[in-house]
């Protein structure tokens, strides 16, 4: 069943591509923000039954546009695409009025899933998400890996950079524009980058980045 619903972001790219995979399944897409700080500018004006609300880790606070939104539009059913790994962080999630988590790499399927699900007024949670986190609370790692930073070496500051304007939508053209280089040298960095993360486009390069908080570290 359709609904009504609305997709905020911090990476522009991955809130348009989540908005256009869900209206190719029926759902009525009211509105596509970034970032998702701005999620009450967002829904003003409409009537959304449910909002998809992604939530990265560099913010001090990532889960107080949850909370205004709670606060002000409580009829809003709201499904958290965030990151996995972090028990603490699932529970928050909740706690500030979720209706629903799932990864922010998730298959379009379990988002819409999720959708429905918190449309009928149950909670949504992906099994994975909640497997990652009993997992860490039972068997937590003294040092954990931190995928991130992992990745972060393996990029030039140049990188880094292209990586960035990737996630915010930019085309090659954009990002030679904005940076000043040729267009050429921009394809080369943007190849370079999804060969270095093991991406097979840009658009999964943006969500490795955004699942792994990879841009977040940069803040």
């Amino acid at each position: 069943m359709s609904a009504r619903l609305v997709v905020a972001d911090d990476h522009r790219l991955m809130a348009e591509a989540l908005g256009a995979a869900l209206q190719q399944r029926g759902h009525r897409v009211l509105g596509i923000g970034s970032p998702c700080g701005a999620v009450l500018e967002l829904v003003a004006g409409r009537r959304p039954e449910v909002c998809l609300l992604g939530v990265g880790g560099g913010a001090e606070d990532p889960f107080e546009p949850l909370r205004r939104l709670r606060r002000e539009r409580p009829e809003i059913a709201v499904v958290v695409l965030g990151p996995l790994g972090a028990p603490g962080r699932v529970a928050a999630a909740f706690a500030a009025g979720a209706a629903g988590y799932v990864r922010s790499d998730e298959r379009i399927d379990v988002v819409d899933r999720a959708v429905a699900r918190v449309r009928a007024g149950e909670v949504a949670v992906a099994v994975d998400v909640l497997r990652a986190a009993f997992e860490h609370l039972l068997w937590p790692v003294a040092e954990p890996d931190d995928e991130a930073l992992r990745l972060l070496r393996l990029l030039t500051r140049r990188e880094v950079q292209v990586l960035a304007r990737i996630a915010d939508g930019e085309d090659t053209a954009a990002i030679a524009a904005a940076m000043r280089i040729a267009p050429s040298t921009a394809r080369t960095h943007v190849q370079r980058v999804l060969t270095k993360l093991g991406a097979r486009s840009r658009l999964e390069a943006a969500a490795l980045a955004a699942r792994t908080g990879l841009l977040d570290q940069l803040a």
